[in-house]
């Protein structure tokens, strides 16, 4: 018989040991090691069969096992120090207290997804283990974040493989009672719902459901209500499920719903409203919609502001990450559904035809008839940033749309490289080493240099444990991997042999859409091959990571690997692990040696694998692309060339593989078992994988690698840049935008929209320069003089500079440099609105030498005199 009805009942935890509780729904556990111990110290079985989730585990000792614990006074005192380092945790001041009361008092960060721990898997990939590591960092350095999300119910999926090898997807619903998660409710118990108006007099209504990761408070909606009817129910059924309005719908409630819970929030706790919103990708931007909405509410203010003043207002704010290098990895929908959406009580008193404006994709190359969240994003915030210097550059070329009439190196979109929460990712056995041997934490400061005071013995000695750990792990789910496929026991004999803990071990693992290449290393299957058998210096690989539901491509590539890695002759040496989650990540970075990763350059927009797995001493084996790019520097790894543009994609896939094959042959696999010093010797010899050697060369760059990159990959870093960069700035225009009624943005609204509809009468009649001997020299001066009609406008109102440069041979500006005009004169003879603008321009450069005059809105509410999109050139 089924059961008509499920729930969850919550173990009650003894007095003596309550703190239990609270220690198991604080997500600090997930990344904090003595908390972790203590929880398996308890009952090491029930540990492991509970998953490694404490509140499993919990929940699942029985009464009389509790009350023995109870009576214990060593587990008594130590469940007491471990509420005790909680509490200090939580309480004591960190690195972000230090700044001062300017520090913005609270920042909201949205994403449509968060993964924090494998026991709350809201997360498919990349984007949610930054979230979940930006969230962490936070909390460790004290930053006052409240994150924003959705709680879905069977969060994205769990991946097992066909006897065929095609991916094959479950959704196991989750219960969110079982969870870390605590539901807001009144104080008189009633449970808090947030509501949206829908199309046809509906509505969608949310629970809120709060999960404490340290510090930081996560806000994750929930749709799955009774008074919902069936398709609001449905729309927080599965993370990037369905389309069309179930999509729609989703991002609705996480933007708009999401600024609803959060005022429902600092109702409750009296903790400060958010100063700073960041929008973590597109799919939260409607949050800015309602953050308008409520500043032209007369509802909720009693001076409502107008559209382009409640616009100005929330953009001073707002802060926007972009993540994608594609276009085809933005969310867009039909203009219509925006409008259908919208057109009832949505966001009342918002104009309709603004809100379409702001996702408009009205520059060359735009679809008139969609929406794009990515641009929408852009439009409601003043400051925005790629996650990594090359995806910065990549977005300002995407997105230069927007900018018409700018070089792309001046769209106002920066970078903040992404990082990895080190305590997260970094192995026990590694920090426990560090603590041994200096006795601090060395592993969450700036300075990790001490690891090359570390023996090359004891380094080698902890790599060979890794690896032996993973090929343990690995064993277990492949034989797990093959039973699911219809594989019987007598089959299997084999797996308990499969890998090797004396071979280098090749790491990939990831999502799997085509542009990660996946397949790249299967371009000449008998090359890979010989490098997987070679007699000498063989290699293993094991590979993870999950296509998209509806990705078929994806699909293939998994199963034209799989197919390989069936093959008797090398299915000891590759191997393909289903499933890929945090749990199989926290071996699996640490026990590889080296990680691969082969995408198309430049479509990886940062690509933290490699990063998780350099803070363990792997090396990195990439193609320039993401983080490796800026980070690369010859020690740390390898780099894959790339084919010249131009080429189709079989040249070029047939290039970028024969020059992966090539390093492995001819470089990774000779130093990891070539040149060596016998342990305790000093004479150099050849080494065979299991004669005991040290490979010295190979141990020098895991040590460069670990000192270098592992302070530059930390999520403090990212974090503190976050803060620093862009969230300080942000807060300090918000105040500034809210200050006395929102005078400065009531002047701001005014000035903007006098000065866009004027700017088309702004026009550089000539430039001039004077001074310029017959052979100029570095050093000399020349006066420039601009003479200028700016209509309307005054000379207040813009900010004209001469840029100049090296000059190249189709007089294109590199290496460019401005100076402002600062010397007005006016030029009364020649009419109204006209002026010269003057100042000495100091040679600083011998070559082709150029310059042009460029003229920019100037406004000191202004985040960038580019973030308009005016300019006039010459």
């Amino acid at each position: 018989m089924k059961a008509i009805r499920r729930f969850t009942v919550r173990t009650v935890v003894p007095a003596q040991i309550s703190a239990l509780t609270r220690l198991a729904t604080n997500l600090r556990w997930s990344w904090h090691l003595p908390t972790r111990t203590l929880f398996e110290s308890l009952n090491p079985e029930l540990w492991e069969n509970s998953r490694r989730d404490p509140l499993a585990m919990l929940a699942s000792m029985s009464r009389e096992q509790l009350q023995e614990l109870a009576t214990d006074p060593d587990v008594v005192a130590r469940v007491a120090a471990a509420e005790e380092s909680l509490h200090e945790y939580l309480n004591e001041p960190r690195w972000y207290q230090g700044l001062g009361a300017e520090a913005p008092k609270a920042i909201a960060y949205f994403s449509p997804e968060f993964g924090i721990t494998e026991v709350l898997p809201q997360y498919s990939g990349g984007l949610g283990i930054l979230a979940g590591d930006h969230l962490k960092s936070a909390s460790d350095l004290g930053v006052p974040l409240i994150g924003v999300g959705l709680l879905y119910q069977a969060g994205y999926f769990k991946q097992s493989l066909s006897k065929d090898a095609w991916q094959q997807e479950s959704y196991p619903l989750l219960d969110p009672d079982a969870l870390p998660l605590t539901l807001l409710r009144e104080a008189d118990g009633t449970p808090i719902q947030i509501q949206l108006p829908l199309p046809g007099d509906r509505l969608l209504r949310a629970n809120i459901w709060r999960a404490d990761v340290g510090r930081v408070p996560l806000l994750l909606l929930d749709s799955n209500v009774a008074e919902n009817d069936d398709a609001a129910r449905g729309v927080t059924d599965r993370l990037y499920g369905g389309g069309g309005d179930h999509r729609l719908s989703q991002e609705l409630l996480l933007g708009m719903g999401g600024v609803k819970a959060l005022r429902v929030h600092a109702r409750l706790t009296g903790t400060p409203a958010p100063e700073v919103f960041h929008t973590n990708e597109g799919h939260a931007g409607f949050l800015g919609i309602e953050r308008i909405r409520e500043l032209m509410d007369p509802a909720v203010t009693d001076h409502p502001l107008s559209w382009s003043e409640a616009l100005a207002a929330g953009r001073a704010s707002t802060v926007f990450t972009t993540h994608t290098p594609v276009p085809a990895g933005i969310d867009r929908f039909p203009r219509n559904m925006i409008e259908h959406f919208f057109a009832g009580q949505l966001a009342p008193g918002v104009p309709v035809a603004e809100i379409l404006g702001l996702g408009a994709e009205n520059y060359d190359g735009g679809d008139s008839e969609v929406f794009n969240m990515a641009v929408m994003g852009l439009r409601l915030a003043q400051r925005a940033n790629g996650v990594a210097k090359l995806h910065g550059v990549v977005s300002r070329g995407m997105f230069s749309g927007l900018w018409p009439g700018f070089d792309q190196q001046d769209v106002p979109i920066t970078s903040v490289t992404n990082g990895v929460h080190v305590p997260t990712w970094v192995d026990p056995e590694l920090a426990a080493l560090a603590r041994e041997r200096f006795g601090a934490e060395v592993l969450d400061g700036p300075d990790w240099s001490k690891v090359y005071d570390v023996s090359d013995e004891d380094v080698w000695a902890l790599r060979r444990r890794l690896r032996a750990a993973l090929v343990e792990d690995a064993r277990s789910r492949l034989r797990s991997s093959w039973k699911k496929r219809g594989a019987a026991d007598a089959q299997l004999a084999w797996t308990d042999s499969a890998l090797d803990p004396d071979v280098l071990t090749i790491g990939f693992a990831r999502r799997v859409p085509t542009y990660k290449r996946l397949t790249l290393m299967l371009r000449d299957p008998a090359r890979l091959k010989a490098l997987l058998l070679h007699p000498e210096h063989p290699i293993q690989i094991i590979i993870a990571g999950k296509s998209h539901p509806a990705d078929d491509a994806g699909k293939k590539m998994i199963q034209d690997l799989v197919q390989f890695t069936d093959d008797p002759e090398v299915r000891h040496r590759i191997v393909f692990l289903p499933n890929y989650d945090i749990a199989m990540a926290r071996t699996l970075f640490p026990g590889c040696d080296v990680w691969l990763n082969n995408p198309l350059r430049p479509l990886e927009a940062c690509g933290t694998s490699g990063m998780k797995a350099a803070i363990n001493g792997s090396l990195n084996l990439s193609v320039m692309d993401g983080w490796w790019d800026e980070m690369y520097d010859g020690e740390n790894g390898w780099a894959i060339p790339t084919a010249n543009s131009g080429t189709t994609d079989e040249e070029r896939d047939d290039i970028e593989s024969a020059a992966l094959y090539e390093l492995l042959e001819s470089q990774v696999a000779p130093r990891f078992y070539g040149e060596v010093v016998a342990a305790g010797a000093g004479a150099a010899g050849p080494s065979q994988p299991h004669d005991g050697g040290l490979p010295s060369h190979w141990i020098s760059m895991i040590k460069h690698t670990l000192a270098h990159l592992g302070p530059q990959v930390s999520a403090d870093r990212m974090v503190a840049e976050y803060v620093q960069r862009l969230y300080q700035p942000a807060a300090v225009a918000g105040r500034l935008a809210r200050a006395d009624d929102y005078a400065a943005t009531r002047t701001l609204a005014a000035w903007i929209d006098r000065v866009r509809p004027a700017w088309h009468e702004v026009a550089i009649e000539h430039v001039e320069s004077q001074g310029l001997a017959d052979e100029p020299q570095i050093g000399e001066t020349l006066q420039v003089r601009a003479h200028m009609d700016l209509g309307s406008l005054d000379p207040s109102d813009v900010q004209v500079s001469v840029v100049y440069g090296t000059a190249g041979d189709t007089d294109e500006l590199s290496d460019t440099r401005s100076l402002s005009l600062d010397e007005v004169t006016p030029a009364t003879d020649n009419g109204p609105g006209r002026y010269q603008f003057s100042a000495e321009l100091v040679i600083d450069r011998s070559g082709n030498f150029g310059y042009g005059v460029q003229v920019l809105p100037r406004h000191t509410a202004l985040a960038n005199p580019a973030e308009l999109g005016l300019i006039t050139t010459a």
